[in-house]
């Protein structure tokens, strides 16, 4: 939520979950086909904070590793549509993850300045 407050903040507008884009985006760019998530640590196997379930651990081990093989397809198919793909991790500071979406949303509306006007 504070990302997407500073995002708004910033007036970058984005569409939340996007029910038509592969994986759902949590925050979607249209106009710049930028795509945002923000992946939880222990959901996507955060390199720092991270911490497989000792009960069950064969299990969680193959569950939370398939999420992270479902993050590549996603994103794949994403590129494929001519999409950029960010993901950030939910310990992220947001105003710096604000800074790079922005950055990032500007360069693929300037890059792509022949289709429609950048305001």
């Amino acid at each position: 939520m504070s990302l997407r407050r500073e995002l708004h903040r910033r007036g970058l507008r984005f569409r939340v979950n996007h029910p038509r884009l592969p994986g759902r985006p949590d925050i979607a760019f249209t106009r710049a086909r930028l795509a945002v998530f923000v992946d939880g640590c222990f959901w996507h196997l955060c390199p720092q904070h991270a911490v497989l379930p000792k009960n069950n651990a064969t299990w969680w081990r193959e569950k939370l590793h398939r999420n992270v093989q479902r993050d590549r397809e996603k994103d794949e198919a994403l590129a494929a549509l001519g999409w950029t793909v960010l993901h950030v991790w939910e310990h992220e500071d947001p105003m710096a993850v604000a800074e790079i979406v922005e950055q990032l949303w500007r360069e693929r509306c300037r890059s792509d300045a022949t289709a429609w006007p950048v305001t």
